[in-house]
């Protein structure tokens, strides 16, 4: 097929990546941290872990879960951390003895740990003493065989380590009493590994790294097995995309999305391969303390979804930071608006480029230009080595210009669904095409827009309304704050258009909001049904949940 969009790539990207750089994502990990043994790669409360630091305790960690556990190449190991350092050290230790990493959202209700470790046939886990509670409710039922806890403070310097485990335990409580018999602590596995030695595991392109579950915002969450190779691919992808903006040694990253996030897990391989230290942010939903913690940084490049751009910005002293050094917004992870985009380049000089990407995809798929001016309402090109089409019900290519799915195929697109062939054969192609479930255009450049979920499109009277037109309309509206736009039946029109607000401003009302609305939008698509909250659904990252509107606004109509 023709790649129409690589005559707008920005100078220095290339057209293919080499994806036999590296044999496996170990080997790039190593390689990294030899090239920049010297140079900090993760700072967090207060303390940083240099390349070499990192280096050496993953290898403790890999040692200890390869010989002190008897764990063998391919078995599952979840990880149940938030950003904290621990994270990477954990992360890089399994993937260096060969394990394939389960990612776990350490605010899983006891269903939804026990349905993921159940799934995935874990038999380790690492999970932070915050939230062993869950895990002891669901851990008889489950394969877990072996329990490493580990405490908020147990890798900063002596004695803020103790003072900041004696505050969250012992002051604020946020240890929930469990019963773990056996568990082992983490400063335990590593003092273990100094004493073992790794024997490292081959590892090849189709050796499973990633279990990452999708989010389960439409049904079950399944397993998505991304390879080295996978991630490998998407690693390189991903920087030749951002190289030629970045210095090599120099940056400074913000990552206040939760690591074990494929969006966010994928960034910060990234920014290793140019050697940059990433700062941690542990609780992105303490915004007075990130605004406090950006105070003291001079960062180069932030990631995040839109509502946490919308929340930074309405957070007091946001707009008096230091952004001269500011180089890359990057969003992703759910739809970027207008008005938000603009108020951050108004705000910061900065243009936020949206990028687009899913767990299936290891997940970069499309990366607005690094020379971009000004935000544009596109999700980007397609990266290096990667496909794009729009294709209709039959998988034929429409097009230029027509409403279809957006379609993928690259070499970072997943190896399938874990247990799940069915699953897998309705989005995976015998020709290599991953079917995203996106509707979207593509232009004469090769710029994708997305249009909307297909299973959140609402018919009204037989037309199509997209929720993220509604929601960005909504959105500009300066007394709004965040909104989400769902359908409901409607006895008349099959469906209509509900949005649920969360407002800036008390004096807002439903009567204000319409008639802002009718000046917007074509009939059809104007909010039949205003709704007001203190707050909206979210995922792990901040993607507002409209099945959860959807059921809640399903649940109050009976």
């Amino acid at each position: 097929m023709e790649r129409v969009w690589l005559k707008r790539y920005p100078k220095g990207v290339p057209a293919e990546i080499d994806a036999s750089a590296y044999a496996s994502l170990v080997e790039a990990f190593e390689t990294n941290v030899r090239r920049f043994k010297h140079l900090p790669a993760f700072a967090n409360m207060g303390r940083t872990l240099t390349y070499s630091d990192l280096d050496r305790y993953s290898y403790l960690f890999a040692a200890f879960l390869q010989q002190e556990l008897g764990l063998s190449k391919g078995e599952r190991i979840a990880i149940m951390l938030p950003n904290l350092l621990q994270y990477p050290i954990v992360l890089f230790g399994a993937l260096r003895a060969g394990l394939t990493v389960v990612n776990t959202n350490p605010l899983y209700t006891p269903r939804e740990l026990r349905h993921q470790l159940d799934d995935s046939g874990a038999t380790a886990i690492v999970v932070l003493e915050n939230f062993a509670h869950v895990l002891a409710q669901v851990l008889s039922s489950s394969s877990i065989e072996h329990v490493i806890t580990t405490g908020v403070g147990d890798l900063l310097s002596f004695p803020k380590s103790w003072l900041v485990n004696t505050v969250v335990r012992h002051i604020k409580r946020l240890v929930p009493h469990y019963h773990i018999p056996n568990a082992i602590r983490f400063g335990h596995a590593l003092q273990s590994g100094q004493s073992q030695t790794l024997d490292p595991p081959e590892l090849v392109k189709e050796d499973i790294a990633f279990l990452q579950y999708t989010g389960g915002t439409t049904g079950v969450a399944k397993g998505a097995m991304l390879t080295h190779g996978n991630i490998v691919a998407n690693l390189l992808q991903t920087t030749a995309w951002f190289k030629p903006a970045l210095e090599e040694g120099k940056e400074i990253i913000i990552a206040p999305l939760p690591l074990y996030h494929i969006f966010s897990a994928t960034a910060s391989l990234v920014f290793m391969e140019i050697g940059a230290v990433t700062h941690l942010i542990t609780n992105p939903r303490d915004l007075k303390g990130f605004v406090k913690e950006l105070c003291d940084v001079k960062f180069s490049c932030i990631i995040g979804v839109n509502t946490l751009f919308i929340h930074l910005q309405n957070t007091p002293g946001f707009s008096a930071l230091n952004f001269s050094h500011l180089k890359l917004t990057i969003g992703g992870g759910m739809a970027v608006q207008s008005a938000v985009a603009q108020h951050w380049q108004e705000t910061t000089g900065c243009v936020l480029l949206e990028a687009y990407g899913l767990t299936e995809a290891s997940p970069a798929v499309c990366i607005n230009p690094i020379d971009l001016k000004a935000y544009n309402g596109a999700i980007g090109l397609p990266i290096s080595s990667t496909e794009c089409s729009i294709q209709d019900g039959r998988g034929k290519r429409l097009p230029i210009g027509e409403v279809g799915e957006l379609c993928v195929r690259g070499p970072q697109v997943m190896k399938g669904y874990w247990k799940q062939p069915e699953e897998t054969h309705m989005v995976l192609s015998t020709d290599g095409w991953l079917r995203t479930g996106d509707l979207a255009t593509m232009d004469r450049d090769g710029f994708v827009r997305i249009v909307d979920r297909k299973k959140d499109v609402i018919i009204v009277s037989g037309f199509s309304v997209y929720p993220n037109e509604i929601e960005d309309v909504v959105a500009t509206h300066p007394a709004v704050l965040e909104v989400g736009a769902i359908g409901v039946p409607d006895p008349d029109s099959g469906e209509s258009v509900k949005i649920v607000v969360v407002a800036k401003d008390s004096q807002l009302t439903v009567d204000l909001l319409r008639d802002y609305c009718r000046h917007q939008l074509t009939g059809y698509k104007v909010p039949k049904h205003i709704e007001f909250r203190d707050q909206l659904p979210k995922s792990n990252v901040g993607k507002i949940l409209r099945r959860e509107l959807r059921e809640q606004s399903a649940t109050e109509a009976l």
